[in-house]
């Protein structure tokens, strides 16, 4: 606190902030053309000096307005980011207050005295001294340290040398590095070390390295999904379901993908873990272990299942204690834990053992039946595989866990806990006692989210340490397998995936759709053959060995209660494990997608507009419609508003009905080049006519003839073709007022056309992005402000429209949505993936129930009176143009 004090926050400062609105070329550009704009006016003569200091004004002006609201949208984000850290801040596992119980609190809080533990996974909080060691060995992976990618074996020992480096520190571990055991108890000793640096704080090579390594900024961006767009600091909003990502870009990615591998145990289910199958022998549960070993006073019999577990838990606590554990290894499929008695002379060391069914029956030789141990032959251990096997397959889908001890182990002293390849072999030997079959339901909403992947084209995987069993049939449950699928080329072990030749496996990968009894490697295989076919693929995991499959795929999804070194390989972090949430992390990154090209579309086709407009003008010898001032006013005001507000689109009506878009197309095609061209051409023809009208046509303007407006500078008393006209009439600000009012009114209407890509606006109206209408409005109140509030016409150079020009703009500029409409219709029916133009049209597209689906009837009966009241105002146009 004290050093933050003195310090400061270490961030930009206004000043650094406002130079850096200026170092973009654009900006440069026109504050260039604003500098020689006030050079040429200081040299301008006459009548027209004070009007000439008027346009490098308003560049100057309107600069100044994008640098203020660049320097806010800044700040707000930095500190928008400082906000989302809080979020999910480096948390740490503390004892505090009676000890016995852990608690999570955020790593800052950390004191002095604190008991931190730390676990397989997990991030160091602070630097600490290690009290005891939980498991067998404590490996660290602190590469960021010393740069060395092997990770060190700590130890409790103490450090002879007092001025020894943090490296050759081993009873110590130090904030930001990755635990890579499985269970570690540590403490920071008040006398040892009387304070705790943060890792912002570390000093001298320590603090550039680690800084440079994880970055100020390095904690995951959040996203709370409820719509499609996204803030300068990384919001996205859905339905308040979290998903962070490390970079935006990765949400959009993942509107690409066309296989999604999960784990089945996290995101599938509700991860209750219920158990329904308790009794003995084929039937057991730990609980008749206890029971058997008659250690009650009391008849447990008439207590509850809950209670009798509960009772049994106690009992066993009073008895033994633990000595340690022996990690779970996936090539044994099981883990153990060493008790001693607490009393010598009540019985000797035990070992318990659980895991997978066929792991551990297989290293048992005997069972126990009632009070007594008898050997397991090949007859009963059939029998009790086959009862699991039903367990497993059956209605409830249970996941099964064998529960066996040892009853004479080796002694402690003559294990060598280092070496992990030999504990199978102290896990031999083995008495089976029961199995557990436990009940984990599928998430209510996993079905439906399986079946709108498939529908989008996206085919899901289930990657699982589960037997095959009980994998299949959990596929089968939320839809992943269909009750008539035939399994045998679409599910797999780990081993019969290795048992295949390398083509074999690659056409397995493209059929299957299940894989149990998986390894870590198998993960990293899967998409690497995935990628091998040009599919974008999404891993999800959690567990420190998923780690090279998740840093492998294009996006990695790591579980929001998965370990440190998942999440920092992932892209993305899922804040409540549910496969639900990437569904709709999917189908948000399509509609980001969509809403960044109907972003660019519109801004693009505006300003082909403008330059359409430009070149016109210039081309028919017209006089000048647009001048910079009012261009830029459009550019930067008018057109900002409508445009910010397409990035709160909402998606698609058919977005998930679609395959995923390939992820190396280009942003803009030759289909959606050629609308921008087209729309755009319009909208400078409509310009450059609406000014020709008044010219032309209108009934309070001159009504000159078309060479006399083309020859408008040869316009002379002597000149006979200009005959009773006055030449100052071609500088009326009316052509230049119905220009600019047509341009602003029909680049509106864009913003219309830009609500869906090929969307009709029948079926969602301007209302499904009620932003955008905010924005409409407030984009033409202050086209109203320039054209009636005094003195901004003089300044744009315009002046107040009557109701029969504004009829005139409104029938030039609505067309543009109509233009657009059949083109999104030719998108819809013939250019959409799966659709050509060579195809015969689909007869069910020109039947009535099909054209009227889905229309907004609402929208109908508001827009089609007004148009065709609008159109049937007689505005003599007809008669004025054919008498021209």
């Amino acid at each position: 606190r004290e050093r933050k004090t003195a310090k400061g926050v270490d961030r930009k400062s206004i000043w650094e902030l406002v130079i850096e609105q200026f170092e973009d070329l654009l900006v440069r550009i026109l504050l260039l053309a604003a500098c020689i704009s006030f050079v040429l006016a200081w040299f301008e003569e006459g009548d027209e000096t004070i009007t000439a200091f008027v346009e490098p004004f308003v560049i100057l002006l309107i600069l100044i307005a994008n640098a203020i609201v660049g320097v806010w949208q800044e700040r707000n984000a930095e500190n928008a980011i400082e906000a989302l850290k809080e979020y999910e801040p480096e948390m740490g596992k503390v004892y505090r207050q009676d000890r016995k119980t852990v608690q999570m609190i955020k790593a800052k809080e950390i004191v002095p005295g604190d008991i931190v533990e730390v676990a397989v996974g997990d991030k160091v909080p602070a630097d600490i001294r290690i009290c005891a060691i939980k498991s067998t060995t404590l490996r660290v992976d602190q590469s960021i340290l010393t740069g060395e990618s092997v990770s060190v074996i700590k130890h409790t020992d103490p450090v002879p040398d007092p001025r020894a480096v943090n490296q050759d520190k081993k009873n110590m571990l130090f904030s930001c590095f990755i635990s890579l055991c499985l269970c570690v108890l540590t403490r920071r000793k008040q006398k040892k070390c009387g304070w705790v640096l943060p890792p912002k704080f570390f000093t001298g090579v320590d603090m550039f390295v680690i800084d440079k390594a994880e970055g100020e900024n390095c904690s995951l961006t959040e996203f709370t999904i409820s719509g499609s767009t996204y803030a300068p600091e990384g919001d996205v909003f859905l339905d308040n379901r979290l998903v962070k990502c490390s970079q935006y870009d990765g949400l959009v990615e993942l509107a690409t993908i066309c296989a999604l591998c999960n784990d089945s145990s996290l995101d599938y289910n509700e991860s209750k873990g219920v158990y329904e199958k308790v009794g003995e022998a084929t039937e057991t549960a730990l609980t008749c272990l206890v029971e058997k070993m008659n250690v009650f006073d009391t008849d447990v019999r008439s207590l509850s299942t809950i209670e009798r577990a509960n009772a049994c838990n106690s009992v066993i606590k009073q008895l033994m204690k633990k000595e340690f554990t022996l990690e779970f290894s996936r090539d044994r499929k099981s883990m153990s834990v060493y008790c001693s008695p607490n009393k010598a002379k009540s019985s000797t060391a035990k070992m318990f053992v659980k895991g997978a069914p066929e792991g551990v029956i297989e290293r048992c030789t005997y069972v126990r039946v009632g009070g007594s141990r008898v050997p397991l032959t090949q007859g009963i251990k059939d029998k009790i595989l086959s009862v699991i096997r039903e367990y497993g397959t059956g209605r409830d889908t249970l996941r099964c866990l064998a529960l066996a001890t040892r009853d004479s182990p080796l002694k402690k002293e003559e294990m060598i806990l280092s070496e992990t390849a030999r504990f199978a072999e102290y896990e031999s030997d083995l008495t089976f006692v029961g199995c557990v079959g436990m009940l984990d339901p599928p998430r209510t909403e996993v079905a439906a989210s399986i079946k709108l992947c498939r529908h989008a084209g996206i085919r899901v995987i289930m990657i699982t340490g589960d037997n095959k069993g009980t994998a299949v049939a959990i596929c089968r449950r939320i839809g992943i397998f269909s009750e008539d699928d035939d399994i045998n080329s679409m599910a797999f072990t780990g081993r019969e995936f290795d048992d295949l030749s390398p083509h074999a496996q690659q056409e397995a990968v493209m059929t299957a759709r299940c894989f149990a009894r998986v390894e870590p490697s198998h993960k990293s295989k899967i998409v690497e053959f995935l990628q091998g076919f040009d599919e974008i693929t999404a891993m999800t995991g959690d567990g420190v060995n998923d780690a090279p499959a998740l840093k492998k795929a294009e996006i990695g999804i790591a579980m929001g209660s998965g370990t440190a070194v998942a999440k920092t390989a992932s892209e993305m972090v899922l804040a409540d494990d549910n496969f639900s949430t990437i569904v709709a992390a999917v189908e948000e990154g399509r509609a980001i997608y969509n809403n960044m090209k109907q972003f660019i579309r519109y801004l693009i086709s505006s300003n082909v507009g403008e330059v359409v407009c430009i070149f016109l003008t210039a081309a028919l010898g017209f006089p000048e419609a647009l001048i910079p001032v009012q261009l830029l006013w459009v550019n930067l005001v008018t057109d900002g508003l409508p445009a910010t507000a397409l990035g709160f689109n909402p998606p698609d009506l058919d977005i998930m009905n679609k395959p995923p878009r390939n992820a190396k197309e280009p942003l803009i095609s030759g289909w959606l080049f050629f609308r921008y061209l087209a729309i755009g051409c319009y909208v400078g023809a409509a310009t450059v006519g609406a000014a020709a009208w008044w010219f032309i046509a209108a009934d309070d303007g001159p009504m000159v003839t078309f060479y006399q407006l083309s020859h408008f500078l040869q316009c002379s008393p002597d000149n006979p073709d200009f005959q009773d006209l006055e030449c100052n009439l071609f500088e009326s600000p009316y052509p230049m007022t119905m220009a600019l009012s047509v341009l602003v009114t029909i680049e509106m209407c864009n913003a219309l056309n830009s609500l869906s890509e090929n969307q009709s606006l029948l079926r969602m109206p301007p209302w499904e992005n009620i932003w955008l209408l905010g924005a409409i409005c407030l984009s033409m109140s202050l086209h109203f402000l320039i054209l009636y509030v005094d003195p901004l016409p003089v300044i744009f150079q315009i002046t107040a429209l009557n109701v029969t020009q504004w009829l005139m703009v409104l029938k030039i500029s609505l067309p543009v949505i109509l233009m657009d409409e059949l083109l999104k219709f030719i998108a819809r029916n013939y250019l959409e993936p799966g659709k050509d133009l060579d195809r015969e049209p689909d007869k069910r597209v020109w039947s009535l129930s099909a054209c009227t689906e889905g229309v907004s009837w609402p929208f109908v009966a508001l827009t089609l009176p007004l148009v065709v009241w609008l159109y049937g105002t007689d505005t003599n146009i007809t008669q004025q143009l054919w008498s021209s």
